[in-house]
């Protein structure tokens, strides 16, 4: 019983230590940027030796993925959350749209997930770890649509691609403080657009 308790404890401390560490480089990355947050200033934040931090990861390029990728499962689960039960695949990615432009206003997301993320990890990273995430519900709703005959005959992987990059453009100025109503109604038309 004893050594289960401290097995527990253990796999707690690893995770509270972990989370510190990520939370910790959130806010730095968001308040400096990556190339101006050091490891030291990680750890003293998060009140962990240094060990602690390479322990964990690799590196400071690891840590920011971490990062990156809980901001990407917590977007996911946002869009998730918003569309469940939506039938009509339309309807969904209408809906998923509005969804994932108000989880990127979350401040730092969006400077996050659309500048630092594509220039620190690369463009192909970031689409890795969109993948794993959730970023296949988009091109997913879309073969969906077309399965329904809601869309026609378009490539739906190169019409998911331009649509994740209208609603990118749109959640950077919906985060640099534009009014989101007018970027929600393109969206829509967009969407409108491709219907049969």
């Amino acid at each position: 019983m004893q050594e289960k308790r401290s097995i527990r404890s253990n796999k707690e401390r690893t995770e509270t230590t972990r989370a510190a560490l990520v939370n910790s480089a959130r806010a730095l990355f968001v308040e400096k940027g990556y190339a101006e947050t050091g490891t030291p200033e990680i750890v003293t934040r998060a009140k962990v030796t240094r060990g602690a931090l390479y322990h964990h990861f690799k590196d400071k390029a690891d840590l920011f993925r971490a990062v990156i990728e809980a901001e990407m499962q917590e977007v996911a689960a946002s869009i998730n959350d918003q569309t469940e039960g939506i039938a009509n695949p339309l309807t969904a990615l209408s809906t998923g749209a509005t969804a994932y432009f108000e989880a990127m206003t979350i401040p730092g997301r969006a400077r996050l997930l659309l500048l630092e993320g594509p220039v620190v990890l690369g463009v192909i990273e970031m689409e890795r770890l969109d993948r794993l995430t959730g970023g296949q519900t988009l091109l997913a709703g879309l073969e969906e649509a077309h399965r329904q005959g809601l869309i026609g005959d378009i490539p739906r992987a190169a019409l998911a691609d331009l649509l994740a990059a209208a609603f990118d453009r749109a959640a950077l100025a919906i985060a640099e403080g534009h009014p989101p109503a007018p970027y929600r109604a393109a969206i829509d038309a967009l969407l409108d657009g491709i219907r049969v």
